[in-house]
């Protein structure tokens, strides 16, 4: 019986339980969409992650990477990258001080930052929009603003006064369906040391709440970062699970570091 090595890591988090989990198979090859997307629904986890080695590049290795929820393979994800580079980094390639990722949204290159993990992606930087009729009242709670990137339709960027609000958020996810292709991301003002905050809701993508959305900041991050006045920024979601952001803006990118516990690993079977 075909069986399929698997690791699950949590990212965004230094302890196991937290973050954000995602499940990780190396491969030889891709396996047929159907099949991939199959393995992605039997894990139920946010994101299922597929690597395969590509070849070298300097003293980084290159792997094609691809991503799927539940329901669907999505173009970016920043989670299962930080998962899959911690697995190339700790098991498959344990000297290579960085790995590349081929995916559908270009090079991502993870560098090792001592005992975290520092991406490179691309901003989504948004613009405000009129606010859809009957969102705030899905969401639970009216948004001050609502801003979308015009780089890509996923994600709706919705703006609260406090974290109180963040926090207390009970959105109806069916209701919120009435708004595809949309996930929904909302964000706030932090305290302390924490600049903003945030919680994502992605029932359009078969996610009710996604616990640590690394892509999400790619919207948020430029947005804080005009309103803050600031490129380096300290960013927690605050779901249940919890998960902590350490980001950079450079140019028209974003670094995002944070840290990874692999939690699992074994083997898949297919029959």
């Amino acid at each position: 019986m075909p069986q399929i090595e698997i690791y699950q890591v949590d990212a965004f988090t230094d302890r196991a339980f937290g973050g954000n989990s995602a499940a990780i198979c190396p491969l030889e090859a891709f396996l047929d969409d159907a099949t991939s997307q199959m393995i992605a629904r039997e894990n139920n986890l946010s994101e299922t992650a597929y690597i395969v080695e590509k070849g070298q590049e300097g003293d980084a290795p290159v792997y094609a990477l691809r991503w799927f929820t539940p329901t669907t393979e999505v173009d970016i994800c920043g989670h299962a990258t930080l998962a899959s580079a911690h697995v190339v980094l700790s098991h498959l390639h344990p000297d290579a001080p960085a790995v590349h990722f081929d995916t559908r949204s270009g090079r991502l290159i993870v560098v090792r930052d001592g005992d975290k993990l520092r991406m490179n992606f691309p901003l989504m930087p948004p613009k405000p929009i009129d606010i859809p009729e009957g969102l705030g009242a899905a969401m639970g709670a009216e948004p001050s603003a609502v801003l979308k990137s015009d780089l890509g339709d996923r994600d709706l960027l919705l703006i609260y006064g406090n974290a109180d609000v963040i926090k207390g958020l009970e959105p109806d996810l069916q209701a919120l369906t009435a708004f595809a292709p949309y996930g929904f991301v909302a964000s706030a003002p932090g305290e302390g040391d924490t600049d903003f905050v945030s919680r994502c809701f992605f029932p359009n993508h078969g996610i009710p709440e996604d616990p640590v959305t690394g892509s999400a900041h790619c919207v948020m991050a430029p947005y804080w970062a005009a309103r803050l006045g600031k490129d380096k920024m300290f960013a927690e979601q605050i779901s249940a699970r919890h998960g902590d952001l350490w980001l950079e803006m450079k140019g028209d990118r974003l670094l995002i570091t944070g840290k990874a516990v692999e939690v699992m690993r074994g083997a898949l079977f297919i029959s």
